[in-house]
């Protein structure tokens, strides 16, 4: 008879309802459940029940789980809630419908360089957003990678990973996570943020290769193998594989924490060099990452593989396509072996026997020493130097570690420390020595003005582009009213002629940028000349206004002699500054008959309470006058020559004067 789950049907804190069973583990059971206050799918993940009667191990699962869950990233399953519901200790989880990373692996073969660069670059910036939170993962492997359907990935079991490191015991199974364990894992030694990296360096190498860096029959086997040996370059396993990108795999894995990347940014800034140039110039080479070489012919390797490294276990299997952190293991099972086969195995076992023992005495003698309640106060590096900082007295005896997390754009010089975490003078406590993530000035962060005259290009076009610049670097923009203007004869209207700052000059915070637009080509407005005098239009037009003449002379038996007939262009047209103006003027009558010509004066009446005002005369439908004219004399008179009876028209400023507005007729 199948046994019942306890837990499905049950309700937890009176609002998530347990489902089924989706993945189990060594730690905890995940369970698919409904959220009834969210109307919503999320996983729950159970501490088994042996662990939870622990009350230490719950003070810590409890403390890891709410560090958790302020990361929020969208390349890390999010944690929604920490909680107990009686004796029940449980975390609240994002549900995700995908596949984990070792399962896409194992369904598509060995991975294109594209596809791992894609993969690694999203691994990193989850671990650099946990990193800077203070959070280290501790058991980055494929395993722990889930590959959701639209392509993206997320880093799953932080905190988890953590507890479980914590809280190692020989009857744990390792060699799923062993392939991708840090030499300082292996060895025992204390971990930080580098450890996180060297893992996903071996992922890295894994997806590119097909293949992991080091195998073996054991979990111990594997484990001295990331203590003393160099894995084969990816290239010469995949000679498809781009030089750079190896690059940065085995700087990720280099043994040496010098040598290995300080931060998940400072390899993140290499990936996304290389995706934009993949043939981008590193400043290190394969060379670089090698091990020192010793005098000594043979050194001593410590005995310090991990107490849950000694027996080999499987990969974990999962449950309806939900692939949930939790690994299962199984004992290796004996093989019958030959006589010398079998002294060299009782030799090797011995070997193993001797490292597990010493682990669980290790084990056994730290769980009678009580954990030191010493705190200690966190020192303010801010302001210093990464060199300045190390030499702090708390940070020079081993109380404190100071680990660059990345680099800042800021005004404070290159190098000095702008930001940590934690905070100067809050209280620590536990494992020493306690790591002070801290972040570097970069110098000051100066932007580039664009060109904006290489094609033209308006006010507001110009704005469009400028923009983000604005906002990033807080600029002040020239106002439209209050841009400079200047003719251009080959710029049209309101388009841009000059910058400043200049195209491609640097851009600083708090900068003004200015405009010079153009007029558009310079003009001069032509007034009406007919009528007028051959000699005083010919002076407006040289003098005045500095433009050419062409005059031409023909007959006319109804405007005088001397006065300009008509011109080309007409009155009120723009024309640019230079350019040629046609005048025709009179030479009288054909005949000569001058003399049958009268004249009858027209007198206008100006107003006073202006200084000009524009007369506009127009006799039989033809404007004779069109211009403005100065109001200082009171009256405006013009001699209207002709024969016979013509119409007149006048208007001053557009309103018509009626006292001059009439029929006359010549010689009455």
């Amino acid at each position: 008879m199948e046994h019942k789950d306890p837990y499905i049907g049950k309700m937890l804190d009176n609002r998530y309802e347990i489902l089924e069973r989706i993945g189990t583990g060594g730690m905890a059971i995940v369970y698919k459940a409904k959220c009834h206050r969210l109307n919503r799918l999320v996983a729950v993940k159970i501490l088994k029940s042996d662990l939870a009667q622990d009350e230490d191990f719950r003070r810590r699962f409890n403390a890891e789980s709410q560090a958790v869950a302020q990361l929020s990233h969208p390349n890390i399953v999010s944690v929604y809630d920490v909680s107990k519901g009686g004796d029940i200790e449980y975390i609240v989880m994002e549900l995700i419908d995908g596949i984990t990373l070792k399962q896409y692996m194992e369904k598509r073969g060995q991975l294109n360089w594209r596809e791992s660069l894609h993969f690694i670059t999203q691994i990193m910036r989850g671990l650099s957003h946990a990193h800077s939170r203070g959070i280290v993962h501790r058991d980055i492997k494929p395993q722990n990678v889930m590959v959701l359907r639209d392509g993206s990935v997320k880093v799953a079991d932080f905190g988890i990973a953590c507890l479980e490191n914590a809280a190692q015991t020989l009857t744990q199974e390792a060699l799923g996570s062993v392939h991708y364990i840090s030499p300082e894992q292996a060895r025992g030694d204390r971990t930080d943020a580098r450890s996180d990296i060297y893992s996903a360096g071996v992922v890295l190498y894994e997806m590119l290769t097909g293949r992991l860096p080091f195998e073996g029959d054991s979990a111990v086997s594997v484990a001295i193998q990331h203590l003393s040996s160099v894995p084969l370059a990816p290239r010469e396993v995949n000679p498809d594989i781009p030089e750079q990108l190896e690059l940065i795999c085995m700087k990720a894995m280099a043994p040496d924490l010098e040598k290995r990347y300080p931060s998940a940014d400072a390899m993140i800034a290499d990936l996304e060099a290389f995706r934009k140039n993949p043939g981008v110039n590193l400043d290190f080479e394969l060379s670089d990452l090698r091990p020192e070489e010793t005098d000594e012919p043979t050194q001593k390797l410590r005995s310090a593989v991990p107490p849950q490294l000694h027996r080999q276990g499987r990969e974990p299997s999962y449950e309806r396509g939900r692939r949930w952190e939790e690994d299962r293991y199984e004992d290796e099972q004996p093989s019958r072996l030959s006589g010398g086969k079998k002294i060299a195995l009782i030799g090797g076992g011995a070997v193993v026997v001797v490292v597990v023992l010493f682990f669980l005495f290790r084990a056994i003698f730290a769980s009678f020493v009580p954990a030191a309640p010493d705190t200690y106060t966190v020192p303010k590096l801010v302001g210093m130097t990464e060199e300045q900082a190390n030499e702090q007295a708390s940070v020079a005896d081993g109380t404190f570690q100071v680990v660059v997390a990345g680099t800042e754009a800021s005004d404070a010089a290159v190098g000095e420390i702008v930001r940590q975490d934690p905070e100067p003078d809050t209280e620590k406590k536990g494992e020493l020595p306690i790591t002070i993530n801290v972040w570097v000035s970069a110098g000051e962060d100066v932007g580039t003005m664009p060109d904006l005259t290489t094609k033209p290009m308006t006010y507001d076009q110009a704005m469009t582009i400028l923009q983000d610049l604005v906002a990033e670097y807080e600029l002040n923009v020239q106002p439209y009213e209050e841009t400079q203007k200047e003719y251009d004869d080959e710029l049209a209207v309101d388009v841009i002629k000059s910058t400043t700052p200049a195209a491609n000059e640097e851009l600083h915070k708090g900068d003004t940028i200015t405009f010079v637009l153009s007029r558009g080509p310079q003009t001069v407005p032509l007034i009406d000349f007919t009528n007028r005098e051959r000699a005083w239009a010919e002076d407006q037009l040289k003098n005045v206004l500095g433009l050419e003449v062409e005059v031409h002379e023909e007959a006319n038996d109804t405007v005088e002699a001397g006065l300009v007939i008509r011109q080309n262009p007409t009155a009120t047209t723009q024309v640019p500054a230079g350019s040629t103006v046609e005048l025709w003027v009179s030479t009288g009558p054909e005949s000569g008959g001058n003399e049958d010509l009268q004249m009858e004066p027209l007198i206008i009446a100006l107003p006073t309470d202006r200084e000009t005002a524009e007369v506009q005369i127009v006799v039989d439908g033809v404007i004779k006058v069109n211009e403005s004219v100065p109001c200082r004399d009171g009256n405006y008179v013009y001699e209207l020559y002709g024969t016979g009876t013509v119409s007149v028209e006048v208007y001053v400023d557009g309103v018509m004067d009626v006292n001059n507005t009439r029929e006359v007729t010549f010689g009455e």
